[in-house]
């Protein structure tokens, strides 16, 4: 996705060392703040997004051994998604909306993020995070939910760490045709 590729541009800034806040901001200034919710072991248990004007989210762990199994809710009970990992190893994490499903996978080569792909129409948002820096940028190639980014950047910041070693090759490159046998 290049420069001019962009619908839009978030910027995510952490803040804090043991409660860590997640200050979402936009163009127009700050649109609200992720929390992660760890229990006592130290693993993330859920999590919230408060905006600074409109209704909450609730990122909700739901019930299994599986790690990033999570659910996306409202604070009306409204179902707005769920997560899951496969397996151990994998570093894909599968979301489901009910109208269609995503993946969050590493970045390409030897870079920290990730990358939200639709199944067909491939890359939709990229999730960048410098090496050593509290500050993480959102770009979003094509229309998409907002809420559905929230809970990707919430699935991405857990396991920020595992994105350095290097990730797939996106589904349209030459290499990735050629491993596959398509053209």
């Amino acid at each position: 996705m290049s420069q001019q590729d962009h619908t839009a541009t978030y910027e995510v800034r952490i803040r804090g060392l043991f409660r860590r806040r997640h200050v979402v901001c936009g163009p127009d200034g700050e649109l609200g703040v992720v929390r992660l919710r760890r229990n006592r072991w130290g693993m993330v248990a859920g999590g919230s997004y408060r905006p600074t004007e409109g209704e909450v989210l609730l990122f909700r762990r739901d019930p299994g051994i599986l790690r990033s199994q999570f659910s996306l809710w409202t604070e009306g009970r409204e179902w707005l998604g769920a997560s899951l990992r496969w397996s151990f190893a994998a570093r894909e994490i599968s979301i489901s909306t009910g109208g269609r499903p995503f993946r969050v996978v590493p970045m390409p080569g030897l870079r920290r993020g990730w990358r939200l792909v639709a199944p067909k129409t491939g890359e939709v948002a990229r999730i960048h995070a410098p090496l050593f820096r509290r500050r993480i940028t959102i770009e979003v190639g094509r229309r998409l939910d907002f809420e559905l980014l929230l809970f990707a950047y919430f699935l991405a910041a857990q396991i920020m760490r595992e994105s350095v070693w290097p990730g797939p090759q996106p589904e349209g490159s030459p290499s990735a045709l050629a491993a596959t046998g398509r053209s």
